[in-house]
């Protein structure tokens, strides 16, 4: 098989967690990235002695057949230093809990990033992850989908200051975050989850167009779709995963 590996900064609950400084979080996660990579990439043993972490020994004796290493994705919420540090890397970026406008304006600024960088970025180096049903009917769809109210909702209860600590964020990445998105996504209603296209439920038609928009607005090459979430049951799962596979990919098959 073949890994997509991703490379993920966390939330200020690790920082508390893991009784670490959340001001050093990025520089924590970056050189946490370069162990990596090069323990992928350099076969052992080699001595890590990096302002957070050191290791007398690394002795990666097997090293992936995937080179120059398996492929690096970055998931995003809206933060502009991760956006120009996977442009930099090259990483294909990931936005999710993402306003459709917000992510095609994260993707924008990664274009520019590369094209400063003197390359052009393609559509695989794009994703946008969303929840997504898709039921018999649009009644069945609205009424099962509802259960990913829970998702947006309960998960993301609590004081600003549990889930990004003083210090977590930059100024700039706090009020990029502030502009982009004025409401929280546990004080959206049903239908303004829908409208940003943090929900896709419908028929397996009205889930193609909406799927396709997504694709066209964006340029992205990959749609990462929740098919569960909160309370929506085994059997609405399932047949929203069979509907799609069956009567809505075919129509987005280029």
């Amino acid at each position: 098989g073949r890994i997509v590996s991703g490379f993920v900064r966390g939330i200020g609950i690790e920082s508390w967690a893991n009784n670490t400084n959340p001001v050093h979080n990025r520089e924590r996660f970056e050189e946490c990235h370069d162990l990596i990579i090069k323990a992928w990439t350099t076969p052992g043993p080699f001595r890590w002695e990096g302002k957070h972490y050191q290791y007398r020994a690394v002795n990666p004796w097997m090293l992936p057949i995937q080179k120059p290493h398996p492929p690096v994705w970055v998931p995003g919420t809206g933060s502009p230093e991760t956006v120009q540090w996977a442009a930099q890397h090259r990483y294909t970026y990931a936005a999710f809990l993402t306003p459709l406008e917000v992510a095609k304006n994260l993707f924008q600024q990664y274009r520019e990033y590369a094209a400063a960088d003197g390359w052009e970025a393609g559509p695989d180096k794009f994703a946008f992850m969303i929840c997504c049903h898709v039921n018999e009917t649009e009644e069945k769809a609205q009424e099962a989908g509802k259960a990913f109210l829970w998702r947006m909702n309960y998960p993301l209860r609590g004081p600003k200051e549990y889930w990004s600590p003083p210090g977590y964020t930059s100024r700039a990445g706090a009020a990029a975050v502030a502009n982009r998105r004025p409401k929280p996504l546990n004080e959206m209603s049903y239908e303004e989850l829908q409208k940003g296209y943090h929900l896709v439920v419908g028929n397996p038609d009205s889930v193609a167009k909406q799927l396709r928009h997504i694709k066209d607005e964006l340029g992205v090459g990959a749609l990462l779709l929740e098919a569960q979430g909160g309370r929506l049951s085994h059997a609405d799962t399932m047949k929203s995963i069979e509907l799609f596979g069956k009567e809505v990919l075919p129509q987005l098959k280029d």
